[in-house]
């Protein structure tokens, strides 16, 4: 069900939350977390589509600030959806206009759950640092999506210098699956045989392949280069190099992934692109900062970005 508010108020939003749970029994009952998507208009539905599937492992109260134009006269509208729109969540969708057109922390505040944690998403275009934007500040977590980003790199690189604890990314998410294979070929290694070199290769709009690089730059302590391939998206290819053979993960298409290694058969693995509602998901199980991702982004992306001969076109 879905009820339009224009020209509306929080207030009046809030009065009628309380009487669709009148009338809905628990509709509006039983969440953990309040998930706060701040977007633009036009861009919300993909990003609602996400956090409803994704709801139906984490319940929660949804709001989405879709920002319309700065221009027009100020007011707000929104949209209150429940039950089969909603997933296991409640969604509520503010268009603010005029002055409300900007992330606004005092359109959210009156609307979040009680004494329940809150994460700002951002799944377009993030604010230059998110802990210090108007949501962010009262956010327990923060996501953005830097492959969203009009130039993935330059966002990714800007995150590593305004990182602060509570941060993430869903590049980072991508790489979950990707790095439990490689973690579990590494866990196999001959000591007597370490790596010697490190080859990464993904497509050049990846931030994704450059945060591979980065963790397994600072984790080996090894050298590494990093390729960049135009055809398709995300990360093709990691290579070990080790005196008595090379480790080799590659991923040709979208869904299937072979592993090579020395003495043993050729390994066939599902490794499939992750949904963004997967990414999100796995996001909001976790409320405690992540301290990998903010060694990865800040030391290990750093120190990979200033070796400039890692790169090749």
């Amino acid at each position: 069900m879905i009820v339009d508010l224009p020209d509306t108020t929080t207030s009046k939003i809030t009065k009628m939350i309380v009487k669709l749970r009148e009338q809905g029994g628990v509709v509006a009952l039983g969440r953990v977390l309040t998930l706060v998507v701040i977007t633009e208009l036009g861009n919300e539905e993909d990003a609602i589509a996400a956090a409803n599937l994704a709801s139906r492992e984490h319940p929660c109260r949804i709001i989405v600030l879709a920002a319309g134009s700065a221009a027009d006269a100020t007011r707000l509208d929104a949209e209150i959806r429940v039950g089969g729109d909603a997933g296991a969540s409640e969604v509520i969708v503010l268009h603010g206009h005029g002055e409300l057109a900007a992330e606004n922390e005092s359109l959210v505040s009156g609307l979040l759950l009680p004494d329940a944690p809150i994460v700002a998403w951002w799944p377009n275009q993030a604010p230059a640092k998110t802990s210090e934007s108007p949501v962010g500040r009262i956010a327990h977590r923060r996501i953005t999506d830097s492959a969203n980003a009009a130039d993935p790199r330059a966002a990714l690189s800007n995150i590593a210098q305004t990182y602060a604890a509570g941060d993430t990314d869903l590049a980072w998410t991508r790489l979950t699956n990707w790095r439990i294979q490689l973690a579990a070929a590494l866990d196999g290694f001959d000591a007597s045989d370490p790596i010697t070199r490190i080859h990464v290769e993904g497509a050049i709009d990846s931030p994704s392949t450059l945060l591979l690089a980065a963790w397994l730059h600072m984790a080996l302590e090894v050298p590494i280069t990093v390729k960049d391939d135009t055809r398709g998206t995300g990360i093709r290819t990691v290579v070990l190099e080790r005196l008595k053979g090379t480790v080799e993960l590659t991923r040709p298409a979208t869904t299937d992934a072979v592993l090579t290694q020395p003495g043993q058969p050729v390994q066939h693995i599902a490794l499939p692109r992750r949904s963004l509602q997967d990414c999100l998901a796995e996001e909001l199980r976790r409320l405690d900062p992540d301290e990998v991702f903010g060694e990865v982004v800040t030391d290990g992306l750093t120190k990979l970005l200033s070796e400039e001969e890692v790169m090749q076109a």
